[in-house]
């Protein structure tokens, strides 16, 4: 006897969208520290807790070519988005849209691979059908700064550590992070990443490490 096993959100969002004539979500370039964890998708949107979470998840479409946005963002460290990864020669910046941020939104999103947002407010369930419209039509990718309803994923930072403080003295040089990534009702994901290690790069952190780790100085993410 065979049994019917129920479709999952993003299959019944992509049957949908094949009934309905729009194109089907396509991987989009992602971060390589990443893999395992979360693989972006055009046509939806991404909710982060921190700047450089999405600075992270952004960096991975801008070094592949994509023009970005950021918008309602007027505190962005440009050395730390070039830092990330991202591409500042491809990046649009509007700090501050005012009132009329979710135009602005929907204007860059109609003409920009990936757009980075912090909401003034959480938008209502007309604006979230109206973006996310617009992302599928178009093609694009959202990253939220806070709560965005109804997104693919939701991104979180968990357990920070940095590295390189001894007993009172000494230079921070890097930190660790849990990235923690919850799709739906399935359990989430968790890896532990370099955010950034010592040589300002973001990548996983090694299973088995190869050489002394140095004492490290536990805060809140």
């Amino acid at each position: 006897m065979t049994v019917a096993v129920a479709p999952s959100l993003s299959e019944l969002r992509e049957r949908v969208n094949q009934m309905q004539g729009r194109p089907a979500a396509q991987p989009v370039a992602t971060h390589p520290a990443f893999e395992g964890l979360l693989q972006l998708q055009t046509g939806s949107s991404y909710s982060v807790d921190s700047a450089s979470l999405a600075m992270a998840l952004m960096a991975g479409p801008s070094a592949d070519g994509a023009w970005c946005g950021v918008v309602g963002m007027p505190e962005l460290g440009l050395e730390a988005a070039a830092a990330a990864g991202v591409e500042l020669r491809r990046t649009i910046l509007v700090p501050d849209p005012g009132e009329a941020w979710l135009e602005v939104t929907a204007a860059l999103i109609d003409v920009l691979g990936v757009v980075m947002l912090s909401a003034p407010s959480v938008p209502t369930a007309k604006d979230v059908s109206r973006i996310g419209a617009r992302l599928r039509q178009r093609g694009s990718v959202l990253i939220a700064h806070g709560d965005w309803p109804r997104s693919e994923a939701r991104v979180a930072m968990r357990d920070v550590e940095w590295v390189g403080m001894g007993r009172g003295h000494g230079h921070l040089q890097a930190r660790q992070v849990t990235v923690e990534v919850q799709r739906g009702t399935a359990p989430a994901r968790t890896g532990r990443l370099w955010f950034p290690d010592a040589g300002q790069v973001i990548r996983r952190v090694e299973v088995t490490p190869s050489v002394e780790v140095p004492t490290r100085l536990r805060s809140v993410s």
